[in-house]
């Protein structure tokens, strides 16, 4: 029998191009959601019309509907989570509070599986913030670096903090589990509050000649394909040796400035524009970037879509659905 995978904030980005990876390699999907950021577009739609792809509006807060889950599921991917800047510093303790109940009722959800074989937690490379800040941080930066705090006062730490103690409920579970941190993951149906559908959406409104504000443009990032790093979710649920394990999700290199990173997106456009510079934003990391050794290592694959073939592919994509009279994106 297929196995049956459940996808928290299955609705949501990475959730999306997750069901529909797994969906393709025959697993049984059920994806819940409760419509927060995520949203139900024509692609959505498209892959729930495939048989073995089932979606359930859910208030993961709500334990009751939770655990009226069921109790067949071998693997659980818990994505949902607040998340997004603008979520952080309005609601800061909404981010702590509510992510850690969400985390709570789905661990006790995966104790009442008859056979879960694994509970996935989507952390974030946020973690290593606090020791960005207070410490020397090795960059590109491994699993095993220790984790600090930032202020507990910024709202900003609120999402960190919830990611943390979330690794910390994961481990003390009892549960077979793997934790894996993402690190700037890109691609279509992302939303636009992320820099490269944002620089995107800039360039398409721009007219010729026009200049693209570009801010921190010297910090320095690394980008991965969503389908590369879907691919490496499912490896690592292949791969009993993921067990126990917390994994960055990314790509190691290149790493390119943000300035660069707007150039490309003005190429695959195919305008002519210049960009302006402004300041760094405060509290921005001058650099980011996932050690993967390990990863690849178990995994033998490393994400092999350039940056700008990804590009290419998530511009076209906003173009058409996103950017043309009537798109509606994810918040």
């Amino acid at each position: 029998m297929l196995e049956r995978i459940l996808i928290t904030g299955g609705a949501g980005f990475i959730g999306y191009h997750l069901a529909k990876h797994l969906s393709a390699a025959g697993y049984r999907i059920c994806l819940a959601d409760n419509h927060l950021r995520g949203i139900y577009d024509r692609d959505l739609g498209e892959l729930l019309s495939q048989t073995d792809t089932s979606f359930v509006e859910l208030d993961l807060l709500d334990r009751d509907a939770v655990l009226n889950l069921g109790s067949e599921f071998n693997v659980i991917y818990h994505l949902a989570a607040i998340i997004g800047v603008r979520h952080v510093l309005e609601k800061p303790y909404d981010v702590l509070t509510q992510n850690t109940r969400m985390l709570d009722n789905v661990i006790k959800l995966g104790g009442r599986q008859k056979h879960l074989s694994r509970l996935f937690f989507a952390s974030t490379s946020e973690v290593y913030a606090g020791t960005l800040k207070h410490f020397s941080l090795p960059i590109p930066t491994p699993e095993k670096t220790p984790l600090a705090t930032t202020d507990l006062a910024e709202p900003r730490t609120s999402y960190m903090l919830s990611k943390i103690m979330g690794e910390a409920m994961i481990q003390n579970s009892n549960l077979p589990f793997t934790i894996f941190r993402p690190h700037n993951i890109y691609g279509p149906r992302m939303g636009l509050a992320h820099v490269i559908p944002e620089q995107l959406e800039r360039v398409f409104k721009a007219g010729a000649g026009d200049r693209i504000k570009v801010v921190s443009p010297a910090h320095t990032r690394t980008f991965c394909y969503v389908d590369d790093a879907v691919e490496m979710l499912r490896r690592m649920l292949i791969n009993s040796a993921c067990q126990g394990r917390t994994l960055n999700l990314g790509t190691e290199a290149p790493e390119v400035s943000i300035r660069q990173l707007v150039r490309i997106c003005i190429e695959v456009s195919g305008k002519k524009l210049d960009i302006v510079e402004y300041p760094p934003t405060p509290g921005s990391p001058a650099r980011r970037s996932p050690d993967m050794r390990e990863t690849k290592e178990m995994l033998r694959f490393q994400s092999w879509i350039i940056l700008q073939q990804g590009i290419e592919k998530t511009w076209a994509w906003y173009r058409d659905n996103i950017f043309a009279p009537g798109g509606n994106s994810a918040r």
